[in-house]
């Protein structure tokens, strides 16, 4: 008898675990979009987005401009600055975080197509990168 009891508990308990935030925070390693990524570093892997996306508008309201030194990162509050260093060939460029992904798995940041461009990583589509926050 106490298991009937509790069986409407234990669906009850289930399903509120089922919740999905419509707003979510991003939040990684103790960075909120609120908060501050200063001396943030990441080393990963970046791809770039461009003639698909150009026009259309970013995450934080801007217009996408590929031409533009500007990238997607998941979790860093928007107008952070990276500097971006490739590791494969010792390029970097500097950009502002303006739009959320990448949304592929094992990506850390998806860059403008002028900053693939700058660290020379428009034929390949992906290069190893370490990622650096200026203060």
């Amino acid at each position: 008898m106490k298991l009937l009891l509790s069986l409407p508990v234990i669906f009850i308990l289930v399903l509120s675990g089922c919740y999905l935030e419509s707003n979510p925070v991003y939040r990684s390693g103790g960075i909120t979009a609120a908060g501050t990524a200063a001396g943030f570093r990441q080393r990963g892997v970046a791809s770039y987005y461009g003639e698909g996306f150009h026009g259309n508008l970013t995450a934080n309201g801007e217009t996408f401009d590929m031409y533009a030194l500007t990238c997607a990162h998941l979790t860093l509050p928007f107008n952070t600055v990276l500097r971006v260093l490739n590791l494969d060939n010792d390029r970097e460029v500097t950009v502002r975080v303006n739009d959320r992904g990448p949304y592929v798995g094992g990506r850390i940041i998806d860059l403008s197509r002028g900053a693939a461009e700058d660290l020379g990583m428009l034929e390949a589509g992906t290069a190893n990168v370490l990622l650096m926050v200026i203060d």
